[in-house]
């Protein structure tokens, strides 16, 4: 009895799963993108602030109102094809992996801006290390509803982080005599 109400417990915790990390993903490496390019094009730090948090609610609205509109799609397409009910397959309404989306992409797109808020410097190897470390735990919190090794999700999650990480660096840096 107490082994079906754990496996039950798991599944619905990983109803959400696909819409947490990538939310969460999406919101951590957009939000450092900002902080890299401006970090490499050696711009002021309220300019990362100003930046990442515009960046932040723009783009989790994005996210989130993609996910609904994908979701609404996809369920229209099941209903003419299947000619069934608005259902969707999972049982998961368009406004609430809107949000799912949004929440873990505010929540943890913030971050990378923390050392800037704060003012923990250096800024910008603090917010590299903060954002890796948000990398790392965001995979490795994926271990909780699949049966991969959680180390294994955390340093997939890390690398792929770090590398758009490294572009919006580069490109800062090879643009910084523009600005």
């Amino acid at each position: 009895m107490l082994t079906e109400l754990l496996e039950d417990e798991v599944e619905a915790s990983g109803e959400y799963v696909a819409e947490v990390i990538y939310g969460a993903n999406d919101g951590i490496i957009t939000t450092f993108a900002v902080v890299s390019g401006v970090a490499g094009a050696a711009l002021q730090p309220s300019i990362v602030l100003i930046l990442g948090i515009a960046n932040l609610l723009a783009d989790g609205f994005s996210m989130g109102m993609s996910n609904y509109l994908s979701r609404r799609s996809e369920i229209a397409y099941r209903t003419s094809v299947e000619n069934t009910g608005p259902e969707t397959d999972e049982g998961k309404s368009p406004t609430s992996t809107a949000a799912v989306t949004f929440v873990a992409f505010v929540v943890a797109g913030w971050a990378p801006l923390f050392p800037y808020i704060f003012v923990l410097e250096p800024l910008f190897p603090v917010s590299l290390a903060v954002t890796g470390v948000a990398f790392f735990a965001v995979g490795a919190s994926r271990s909780i509803v699949t049966d991969r090794r959680w180390y294994v999700n955390g340093g997939e999650m890390f690398a792929v982080g770090m590398l758009a990480a490294a572009v919006a660096y580069a490109v800062g840096t090879l643009l910084k005599g523009i600005a």
